[in-house]
């Protein structure tokens, strides 16, 4: 089996987004295309399956098995889709029908794309799933009920259910914790070692490092990188190349850690919960001023709930939380959201929304430029929308708005899970270094325990804290 790219190109009108891009893919050897959010992975990857969305075009050679299938009418085309090329979305909860039992779902894919009766269609996707280590009630478990692994399994187990012969992988670890990242790493790897071939988006360049094959290294549309994983990896010759591989979190130095100064929030034997469903149990987080504690645990244990228990957002469920010193004060208690455009108001200038707050809390503008200088973003991009500027300059403006309030303790909840890799590391360096020298005391759920390890003082693990582990 063969994949080859010649030349192709994605246009929106007489823009081009991407390329020209050429590559091959063989049996038994993964590509792996790597970049920045906005990089055109996605778009690339849109453009061979044949699903750019409206109003982009592509140009170029797409050959699968020696068949042309740029020139192919767009019914044709659609015609392979399932059969002989696949797509594993990324965030499996969006592509898969909340209002279907997850079963159903690769059982339906069976029916309708491979064309087999519905007993049959049940029993193969029932050996599929039971293949891919999925029990018998997540089967049965609709899919906002499951694990991120367990969600991209079900996503895996429809795409190829009809037994496409080349799949092509968006981002599929992306929000997932280090395990379940492996996982499905694995997974994919047991796909190429069946004989198939494997095209892999992603900006994790764990995840390409442990796939292997071939990397391409996506900037602004080109490829500034393209050889073998191994080379790559280890000595990109590109600067942005460099860049990407510095901002791994595996290759981050460690800091020394700090025992910080006078607590500001302790929880003492916390318990969790959404509705009647006991989260966590016995939670205990003691945090002191200028010191960082990292919360890890896999997705859907309740790392995002504790931030909203420890904020007073939601009550807890048992134990308790106290502010001190400082931290007692109005507003010393303030959060940093996972998504940046969540945090302003998406059809206002930022200016506007600054001035609200500085009215509200009495705050002078010069407060404001200080620390905008000290971040290093400039005073025009307040004259902006949020949707107008980049994700790490908008992470890094709703840093400003929580420290104008001159907060005691800030809870971050994956601030830098939607950004990529350089984004990423030079926001956590902007967060750690403004947290030791305004003595704030600082919360950071991750699902990365490597970025854990190498950026925080302490690390809670919320697996230790489940109901059934709590009570052993």
């Amino acid at each position: 089996m063969r994949l080859t790219v010649e030349e192709l190109s994605v246009h929106a009108g007489s823009t081009r987004l991407v390329g020209p891009i050429s590559l091959a893919i063989e049996a038994g050897e993964p590509l792996t295309i790597l970049g920045e959010t906005g990089a055109g992975k996605s778009l690339l990857a849109q453009a061979i399956m044949g699903a750019l969305p409206e109003g982009l075009t592509a140009q170029g050679a797409i050959t699968l098995d020696g068949r042309r299938l740029d020139t192919l009418p767009p019914r044709q085309r659609r015609a392979l889709w399932g059969h002989e090329i696949a797509m594993l979305p990324q965030e499996p909860w969006r592509a898969l029908d909340a209002l279907m039992r997850s079963g159903e779902q690769v059982a339906e894919s069976h029916a309708i794309v491979a064309g087999e009766g519905w007993k049959t269609a049940e029993a193969r996707a029932h050996d599929a799933l039971s293949g891919l280590g999925l029990e018998e009630r997540a089967m049965a478990a609709w899919p906002g009920a499951l694990s991120g692994g367990m969600a991209q399994r079900v996503a895996f187990a429809a795409a190829t259910a009809a037994g496409a012969g080349t799949l092509l992988a968006d981002e599929p670890t992306k929000g997932l914790d280090e395990a379940r990242r492996d996982d499905v790493t694995a997974l994919l790897l047991r796909y190429v070692e069946d004989g198939h071939l494997l095209l892999t988006i992603t900006h994790d360049v764990a995840v390409a490092r442990a796939l292997g094959g071939k990397v391409m290294v996506l900037k602004d549309g080109e490829a500034v990188e393209h050889g073998a994983a191994a080379e790559v990896l280890h000595a990109p010759k590109s600067a942005y190349g460099q860049a990407l591989i510095a901002a791994d979190p595996a290759n981050w130095p460690h800091i020394i850690p700090q025992r910080g100064g006078e607590p500001v929030l302790v929880a003492e034997g916390l318990g969790i919960a959404r509705g009647r469903r006991l989260l966590l149990d016995g939670v205990g987080l003691s945090l002191r001023a200028g010191q960082r504690i990292a919360v890890v645990g896999e997705s859907g244990l309740g790392k995002s709930s504790l931030l909203d228990t420890l904020a007073g957002l939601i009550p807890a469920a048992g134990g308790a939380v106290r502010r001190l010193g400082r931290g007692a004060a109005p507003f010393a208690v303030q959060k940093l959201y996972q998504d940046p455009p969540a945090a302003f108001a998406p059809r206002v200038p930022l200016a506007e929304s600054f001035r609200d707050l500085e009215r509200r809390h009495r705050i002078s503008r010069a407060e404001r430029e200080m620390l905008l200088e000290r971040l290093g973003l400039s005073p025009g991009l307040l004259a902006r929308r949020p949707d107008a500027v980049s994700g790490g300059e908008l992470q890094r403006l709703a840093l400003v708005r929580v420290l104008l309030l001159q907060p005691a303790v800030i809870l971050a909840d994956e601030p830098t899970s939607r950004l990529d890799p350089v984004t990423q590391r030079q926001v956590m360096e902007v967060i750690g270094a403004i947290a030791r020298q305004s003595n704030v005391g600082l919360v950071l759920v991750t699902h990365n325990r490597t970025m854990a390890r190498r950026w925080a003082d302490s690390t809670l693990d919320l697996s230790d804290y489940t109901p059934l582990r709590a009570a052993g």
